[in-house]
């Protein structure tokens, strides 16, 4: 595991940007694992700006997204189809035709998991960018006795909840519900780059990059995962050995 401090957020946020740029240079068809968020804003940010400067293109890319709320259609302000539109996909060259999204309007939505999996299968991810939960969860994989491997629904945790009412009006519009990739999905990418800001989350950085590997800390599994990168700043990383 290759981890990172940083002083600054726009010093972490250029070299995040610039991992993905040297993989679309060497590879231009890769396939990209990406999320939403907070955190990776300011990567995206730094993407749509090496785009704009003709240092990258994703004319050839192909991009999945973790995760969709159910219930939430793809206009809604809150839906991560929305966010992804808003933050990249519209100020790229991405094909539309590229962009893999989970449905959160399906009206299967175990079927509409089965689907995206399927996709993924065809298209083996090449790096996947995560965030991390105050709880420890990775994508929607909330802490649990038992952890499901590939694309599912799952019923969001209190925590996860609380800290995703902030893009809501208030906490009981935040949906209950959600579909997400696997864990077993997203350690199949050949690299995992993870993303932490803030002194909030040191705690739960330290457990799941230097505590016991456990699924009640779903992210302390990536320590089996044979190529991760870890960004943080400095607040993130205090309390790392």
């Amino acid at each position: 595991m290759n981890i990172k401090t940083f002083a600054t957020q726009q010093e972490l946020d250029n070299h995040a940007a610039q991992i993905f740029a040297n993989l679309l240079q060497s590879k231009p068809n890769a396939v990209l694992g990406l999320a939403t968020g907070s955190t990776p804003i300011g990567l995206y940010n730094a993407l749509v700006q090496l785009y704009k400067n003709n240092e990258v293109s994703f004319k050839q890319a192909y991009t999945f997204n973790l995760d969709e709320y159910i219930g939430i259609t793809p206009d809604n302000p809150q839906s991560y189809s929305y966010f992804m539109h808003e933050q990249l996909f519209n100020h790229i060259d991405l094909p539309a035709e590229h962009i893999h999204l989970l449905d959160g309007t399906a009206s299967d939505a175990k079927e509409e998991c089965q689907r995206f999996e399927e996709k993924l299968t065809e298209k083996p991810l090449d790096i996947q960018l995560l965030g991390l939960g105050h709880n420890g969860h990775i994508a929607f994989n909330e802490p649990a006795e038992a952890l499901s491997a590939k694309t599912h629904i799952v019923k969001l945790d209190e925590k996860t909840l609380q800290a995703n009412a902030r893009f809501f009006a208030s906490i009981d519009e935040v949906p209950k519900h959600a579909m997400t990739m696997g864990i077993a999905s997203i350690m199949k990418a050949k690299h995992i780059l993870m993303l932490v800001r803030g002194a909030d989350k040191a705690a739960i950085v330290k457990q799941a990059l230097q505590g016991p590997i456990t699924t009640q800390v779903p992210a302390s599994l990536l320590q089996l995962h044979a190529n991760v990168t870890v960004l943080l700043d400095e607040e993130a990383g205090r309390m790392l050995d």
